[in-house]
This record gives structure tokens, sequence and C-alpha cells, in this order.
């Protein structure tokens, strides 16, 4: 897909980290660019930033997603480029000595419905929605209507000790995307997925400032570059994907050749 002024694109968690990476990247490359997520600051200044719009959006609403899309079209038209970075999780082993009690408990239902609710059915929600929008553009070379990126990890292959609903829903996400690709094929709507390995996110940048011995650690496991993925590296992989359209249908890591441990 040739990327410039008329192409509009909306990205999730593109207040921060991997999501206003992204942002950054196709709005450098000419496309117009919504930001959703719900931290409001930070949103508006990414959009201004990036001479964008910010739409205030629950990921987990779905009256708040529909809300999001509907102000973005309005001001930017009907987005041709979809790439959804924010997620909303709790982590937990399956079964854990609680020490308050002196006894075990279990990763609840409610807590993984709340996990499910944030990582796999929000990347439905987003993709779905999206897809019904983009139908109704014109085609472009090769009949391309549209991009769907949708953000997995690593964790999707090598989920962690505690990583039970957040392993178990991205191995969701990358499950959407061959049946996704294909019942879109005949509407030229692509679909693939990224999944990041270990990033200097705020989250883990954050981290890093706790614990700088953990921080050391996770960038020393990284096979080569020996340190942790740029948000930017991501936000370029973003891009290729949206202009290389015989990306279709794939589950691409990005992760320096690290392989996770259990711990």
């Amino acid at each position: 897909m040739k990327i410039d002024s008329s192409t509009v694109a909306v990205v999730t968690g593109g207040a921060s980290g991997l999501g206003r990476a992204s942002a950054e990247a196709l709005a450098a490359a000419g496309a117009k660019v919504a930001i959703f997520d719900q931290n409001a600051d930070a949103g508006e200044a990414v959009a201004a930033e990036v001479g964008g719009i910010f739409c205030k959006v629950d990921i987990t609403s779905e009256e708040d997603v529909v809300a999001g899309f509907a102000r973005s079209r309005e001001a930017h038209g009907q987005e041709r480029i979809l790439v959804h970075c924010a997620q909303v999780s709790r982590g937990g082993k399956t079964v854990s000595f609680d020490k308050a009690s002196g006894g075990y408990r279990r990763y609840s239902t409610e807590d993984y419905l709340f996990s499910a609710n944030g990582i796999l059915i929000a990347s439905y929600r987003m993709a779905s929605l999206a897809a019904l929008g983009m139908a109704s553009l014109d085609p472009l070379e090769d009949g391309e209507r549209g991009c769907i990126t949708l953000t997995a990890s690593v964790a999707a292959q090598e989920g962690q000790v505690g990583q039970i609903a957040y392993g178990s829903l991205k191995a969701g996400v990358n499950g959407l995307v061959l049946p996704m690709a294909r019942d879109l094929m005949d509407l030229g709507i692509r679909v693939n997925s990224i999944m990041p390995g270990v990033f200097a996110t705020p989250p883990m940048l954050a981290l890093g400032e706790r614990n700088p011995a953990v921080f050391e650690g996770l960038a020393k496991s990284v096979p080569f570059p020996k340190r942790l993925g740029k948000p930017e590296e991501f936000g370029s992989l973003v891009l290729e994907l949206a202009r290389n359209s015989y990306f279709n249908g794939q589950n691409l890591r990005l992760d320096g050749a690290i392989r996770m441990g259990p711990r």
C-alpha cells in the first residue's frame, strides 16, 4: 500500500510505547493518524506531535470503540490501516501459594475473563470493526482496501510462569490472524500480527529504575543485539507491513532471537 496524505490510520495504545512509535512512523510516512488511548494528556500530546487526532477509548467497551471510530472517521475519513497495540490484563499463576491465607489459590475465572476481554476479545473487536469500515473503501492496487496489524507477544509461543492468561490469550491473537485474513481476502484486507520480545516500553523502563539488575539481565538474555528492543524498531515493522502488500496472514517475531525460559 502506498502511504501518503490520503492514507488514514488508527493506532490503539498510541499515547506511549509501541503504539506511540507506530503512530510516529505512520505519520512520518504521510498518513493521518488517530490515537486511541485512555491517557488523555499523553494522547493529546502525541496527536499534536504527529498532526493527528486523539480519541479517548476504552478498548474493552464496544460503545467506546464504536464512538472512537466514528470520531476518527468524521475527522479524517475511513481508515485503511489499523494498528492495535493497547491491552489490559492481570498476571498470576494457575495455582499459587497465598501467604495471607496460608493456603493455595487459583487464578480465578473472573481474572481470566478480565484478561480475555482486554487482550483477545479487544483484538477481535478492533479488527472486525475496522474491517467493516474498510470494506466500503475503493480498492487500491491489487484490490487492496486495508491492513490490520495486531500485537501479540513472544509469550504467545513461550509463556512464562505467571503468564497463564497473557500467554494463552496472546496465542489466541495469533490464532485470529490466518482465519481473519482468509475471511477478508475477497475484500482485499490484510491481517498480520507482531510478536515483540523485550522492548524498552514505559513499564519496562520503570522496572529498570526499580530493579536495575533485572533490567540488565533481560538485556543480556537477548542473543543479538544484546539490548531491549527500541519502540521505533516496532514502528518500523508496522510501517513495512502496511507498505508491503505481500505480507498477509503472518505472525512475525521481533525479538533479537530471544527464546524465553520458564521464568
